[in-house]
């Protein structure tokens, strides 16, 4: 009596679950929280916190791979969107909204200094400084682009010379150092690449501004 209600039970058990088997889908299927993937903006290795924006900023490799930039999971500038050039490439974005306003760049080995100076000067208020640099960043900076960078919070900017590597974040009107900054000094003892140090890498999440 007993194997024959063990018998019965397994029946109606397969039964039941082929029947529900109809409606299984494998989009069902879950993998733990701690093994699932979490995709980042810009590639971080944390995603920021709400009223940050993500971002990074990569210099540019010798004078062969030119820099990139990311804000907010938008490629700003990069060799595949073709608008770098030698020198200082430099994306401009509102603190506020996130959205990009300018992109240039400019070539500090032979071009004009006084472009680039013109170009800081016209800095609105409030704006987000993204800077990468590529091949010679140093040969035509002067002290008067020393102290507009120093005023977005540059740190690095008075060293800043002939192929060395440099990235960095500012602000307009920012009252202290800015936390967001490498920098790499040329040296033919130590540089990764036959006349240049290696590339930098800068990330991280900056504060949006809150009126």
């Amino acid at each position: 009596m007993i194997r024959l209600l063990s018998l019965a039970f397994v029946l109606v058990a397969t039964w039941i679950f082929l029947r529900s088997s109809n409606s299984f889908s494998t989009k069902t299927l879950r993998l733990p929280r701690w093994m699932e993937t979490k995709k980042t903006k810009c590639g971080l290795s944390k995603p920021c916190p709400s009223n940050y924006f993500a971002f990074k900023i990569c210099s540019g490799a010798a004078n062969v791979v030119g820099p990139s930039m990311c804000f907010e999971n938008q490629i700003i500038m990069s060799p595949v969107k073709n608008n770098i050039g030698r020198g200082l490439n430099i994306a401009l974005v509102n603190g506020t909204t996130g959205q990009v306003l300018r992109k240039d760049s400019f070539d500090m080995y032979s071009g004009d200094a006084n472009l680039l100076v013109k170009f800081l000067k016209e800095i609105p208020r409030d704006t987000l400084v993204l800077v990468a640099s590529y091949d010679d960043p140093g040969t035509k900076m002067n002290e008067d682009l020393r102290y507009l960078f120093s005023s977005l919070g540059s740190s690095y900017v008075k060293q800043l010379g002939f192929r060395d590597s440099w990235v960095f974040l500012g602000a307009r009107d920012l009252k202290n150092k800015s936390p967001f900054e490498q920098f790499l000094k040329s040296n033919p003892e130590t540089n990764k690449y036959d006349g240049w140090p290696e590339l930098l890498e800068l990330e991280g999440c900056v504060p949006r501004k809150v009126f």
